[in-house]
């Protein structure tokens, strides 16, 4: 097993530790890491393909694109949930789960 197949089960890894967090967190900025988890072990996977398939640089473009989207949907997830904390006073998604007004 080379270093590359070894990277890539840890990206696995990343995946499954986010997949997790998103199913089993009630909080949202919790809920916002796993996320977070997620994205960078999709990223890592990204990379070590491409290295794998000799296109390293194509994995390496991809892992930017990402890198780019997932710190915008971070920012609109924080501010979202500082919004709802200032407005309910609660960061728990199963009491907001039916906002009205």
């Amino acid at each position: 097993m080379t270093p590359l197949h070894i990277v890539l089960a840890g990206a696995f890894i990343l995946l499954g530790i986010g997949l997790y967090g998103l199913l089993i967190i009630r909080n949202m900025i919790k809920i916002v890491i796993a996320l977070q988890i997620m994205v960078k072990g999709a990223m890592l996977a990204f990379v070590v393909a491409g290295s794998l398939n000799d296109q390293l640089n194509l994995g390496q473009s991809l892992a930017l694109t990402v890198i780019t989207a997932d710190t915008i949907v971070a920012i609109i997830g924080l501010a979202l949930a500082i919004r709802i904390q200032q407005r309910r006073g609660t960061l728990d998604v199963d009491e907001f789960i039916n906002l009205e007004g």
